[in-house]
């Protein structure tokens, strides 16, 4: 019953404020701070916890700097997403993996929000990429990157890549340093549905 509730939910949420983006961007709304770019995936994100029954503790708000930043993150679950939306500030774009852009609706929203996505398989478009994150990040928006590249298959630490660093330092921004603890236990890999509780983001 929890997956189905879950999948109702996801599917749902995607389908009105992915809707909200994608809609934007075909009437070719601009991004203004605080606008339909911004406040979607976070509205999406803060309601998939709310619906999954999943708090959120934040330690250490007072070292996130007042400019545009690299958040670099561990990444152990898909709600690890969602806590990024809801508690890191200003505009923020993800960098992704290009498969997302298979997923309905979700995909669509990638493109059209802009987030950047990464060509894993293919280093030179990898690096223009970031060159384009860099760019809007200098533009006054933040970026998340997962530190791993992937979603840990185990719930423990992987090897870092190295776009992340090579991101901050293309965009003269600085690089904070994010740990997403107890996301595991709400939803590890390939978990039919989330599971309640709290989670904690350093």
């Amino acid at each position: 019953m929890r997956a189905l509730l879950y999948f109702i939910a996801i599917g749902a949420l995607t389908a009105w404020h992915g809707g909200r983006v994608i809609g934007a961007a075909l009437f070719r709304v601009p991004w203004r701070r605080g606008g339909v770019y911004d406040t979607a995936p976070r509205a999406w994100g803060r309601a998939l916890l709310a619906a999954s029954g999943i708090r959120v503790r934040v330690e250490g708000r007072e070292r996130i700097p007042s400019v545009p930043a690299v958040y670099i993150a561990n990444h152990v679950s898909f709600v690890d997403i969602w806590v990024l939306l809801q508690e890191l500030p200003g505009s923020l774009r993800f960098v992704f993996k290009q498969e997302m852009m298979g997923i309905p609706v979700l995909g669509q929203a990638l493109r059209a929000g802009p987030h950047i996505s990464i060509d894993r398989k293919n280093q030179a478009k990898a690096f223009a990429a970031y060159d384009d994150a860099a760019k809007l990040i200098q533009g006054g928006i933040s970026a998340a990157v997962f530190a791993e590249g992937t979603r840990s298959p185990d719930g423990t630490l992987r090897p870092f890549k190295k776009g992340p660093f090579v991101l901050a330092v293309a965009a003269g921004a600085p690089l904070v340093p994010v740990h997403l603890g107890g996301t595991w236990a709400a939803m590890p890999r390939g978990a039919a549905a989330p599971r309640p509780g709290e989670v904690t983001i350093r």
